[in-house]
C-alpha cells in the first residue's frame, strides 16, 4: 500500500531533503514505499486539507467519471473539476481518460491507501 505524506515546508527545506533522499537512493538505502507532497505556502496546504474528503470519496466509491463523483458527493461539477485539477497538479490524483459512446470520460484515481500529515516543519 502506497503512503502519501503531506507537509508544508520552505523550498530550501524541500531541496535539502531531496538531496539527502537522492544520496540515499544512490546508496541503495530507500526508506519504504511513500511519496511526499510538500507545499511551500499555507494557502495551497489549507486547500488540500480542506478538500481531503474528495480523495476519500474517490477511494471509497471508485467513480467512473468526475461527473459521477460530483453526484455522489453533491458538488457542482465545475467546482469539482477545479479541485480535481489541483489534486492532479500536486500528484495526489491521476486522471485516466477513456472513450465511452464517443465521449471522452475522465476517471479520477487515487493510488494511495494512506495519507499522513507531517506538520513538524509548519
Amino acid at each position: 500500500m502506497k503512503k502519501l505524506i503531506v507537509s508544508i515546508k520552505s523550498s530550501t527545506q524541500t531541496m535539502s531533503e531531496f538531496k539527502k533522499a537522492l544520496k540515499d537512493a544512490r546508496k541503495g538505502k530507500l526508506h519504504g514505499d511513500h511519496y511526499e507532497i510538500s507545499f511551500d505556502n499555507k494557502k495551497d496546504f489549507d486547500r488540500f486539507a480542506k478538500n481531503l474528503g474528495i480523495l476519500s470519496a474517490i477511494l471509497t466509491h471508485k467513480p467512473k467519471s468526475i461527473y459521477e463523483l460530483s453526484k455522489l458527493i453533491d458538488m457542482d461539477v465545475s467546482n469539482l473539476n477545479k479541485l480535481i485539477a489541483f489534486f492532479e497538479s500536486v500528484g495526489a490524483v491521476k486522471i485516466k481518460t477513456s472513450q465511452e459512446s464517443g465521449r471522452a470520460v475522465k476517471t479520477p484515481v487515487v493510488e494511495y491507501g494512506q495519507v499522513e500529515f507531517d506538520l513538524k516543519a509548519a
